[in-house]
């Protein structure tokens, strides 16, 4: 029941059902859900770890908010993890493994083409989730499972469509071709560039908000 909580408790605060900076008390949520107290605060404490919640005691549990310098640490995380994964997984890719990346990319298009973020994303996981895999690290694995929450997050609130999701479909078409090459340090490069574009994307959206935000009252 804790893994069923946190999952359904992950997807609200990914998806923006619980907006950020809401607080939140577990007996609410173990309401909403039909489930028990105990699963609930085992999950949140877990979401805790993630970074998505955070809490001070005997004050508040509360969604962490966005803030810009946290998306950016979290980015530079990732890049780094990124780059592992690739320079380690791709001696190992077999063809059948290429071939699954290939599916999933045709995935994205189709998710674009329906402007399914959800869905974008589940291909997009799948397609670097090979690479992960084929790096066979397991705490390298555990580590970016525990930022893809935060990412996903990110992505949903910035990225409302997915218009700006086409430069995807051609990364990951030369990160493939490199990658069925096998040259790991070519993939891990273009792969660092990926994510830079993808977080001078999301500044932009950052400047777009502040700029819109109404002035502060003197």
């Amino acid at each position: 029941m804790s893994d069923v909580a946190f999952d359904r408790i992950c997807d609200a605060i990914v998806t923006g059902q619980l907006a950020p900076g809401s607080k939140v008390r577990d007996s609410d949520l173990a309401d909403q859900l039909g489930l028990s107290r105990t699963p609930v605060r085992e999950a949140l404490a877990r979401l805790i770890d993630t970074g998505l919640v955070e809490a001070k005691p005997a004050a508040f549990t509360r969604i962490t908010p966005l803030h810009r310098a946290d998306v950016e640490a979290t980015l530079a995380v990732l890049e780094v993890l990124d780059q592992l994964a690739v320079r380690t997984g791709v001696p190992n890719l077999t063809p059948d493994m290429i071939a699954l990346m290939r599916t999933a990319n045709d995935d994205l298009a189709q998710a674009i083409k329906a402007d399914n973020i959800g869905a974008a994303l589940a291909a997009d996981d799948i397609l670097h989730g090979v690479i992960v895999d084929a790096a066979a690290n397991p705490l390298l694995k555990r580590l970016i499972q525990q930022v893809h929450p935060q990412i996903h997050r990110i992505y949903y609130r910035k990225f409302s469509s997915l218009r700006g999701w086409q430069d995807a479909l051609e990364h990951h078409d030369n990160l493939i071709e490199l990658c069925a090459a096998g040259d790991s340090d070519a993939a891990a490069e273009i792969s660092s560039q990926h994510r830079r574009f993808l977080g001078g994307l999301i500044g932009e959206l950052f400047d777009i908000d502040e700029d819109s935000s109404p002035a502060p009252s003197h």
